[in-house]
């Protein structure tokens, strides 16, 4: 199995990329195999930086033969993507809605239908629009046909929705121990529904 995770933040380096190496670290530990990748230099390289829905279907042709169709056809091979993002008012920072709102492609190829996804947020409050980020995280994926999770394990608790963390993540007693939560249960999701996966792989 590969669990990719998709930092949305523009630092490879901070809160976001920290809490995603701890969640990618619970995934580890049920025998995945994972990968970070830092979205925001890559979203620059298509030859338009935003959507504006020029083909539909969508042909991608904005990207083509870039490092964002690398990504996309990296996307398309993940078991489970864990999405963090920082807080930016209120919602998700534009590197990962950027990157979202190019992937009309893998939705008309019904590409990401049954992968496991989960999000995680970090903000500058303890109440800083976490939960409301998770949330715009979780209905990208809901859209993709992906099955999301949250908390919903016995014994284990990521948060609600996904984990949260008020920066620096780093100094949040909760934040890694629930990251770590988050990607095991990604792990452990996405291994119990290989099957599915494998259908749609047949019917594609």
């Amino acid at each position: 199995m590969l669990i990719l995770a998709l930092n949305g933040s523009p630092h490879t380096d901070g809160n976001t990329a920290f809490m995603l190496q701890e969640a990618l670290a619970g995934a580890a530990e049920k025998g995945a195999a994972t990968r970070l990748v830092h979205v925001a230099a890559i979203v620059t390289t298509g030859r338009k930086l935003f959507c504006d829905a020029c083909s539909n279907p969508c042909t991608g042709a904005c990207y083509q033969g870039t490092p964002l169709a690398e990504l996309f056809n990296l996307i398309k091979t993940a078991d489970g993507i864990i999405l963090g993002s920082p807080v930016y008012f209120g919602t998700v920072a534009s590197p990962l809605k950027l990157l979202w709102d190019k992937s009309r492609a893998l939705r008309k190829e019904k590409a990401l239908v049954d992968v496991v996804g989960a999000a995680l947020s970090v903000g500058a409050s303890r109440f800083g629009g976490q939960e409301s980020t998770v949330r715009a995280l979780q209905d990208i994926m809901l859209v993709h046909g992906m099955t999301v999770v949250g908390d919903g394990a016995f014994g284990d608790d990521a948060g609600h929705q996904g984990a949260s963390a008020q920066r620096p993540a780093q100094e949040d007693p909760e934040a890694a121990r629930r990251c770590r939560i988050l990607g095991r249960r990604v792990a452990e999701v996405a291994e119990a529904t290989v099957a599915l996966r494998a259908r749609k792989n047949k019917v594609g």
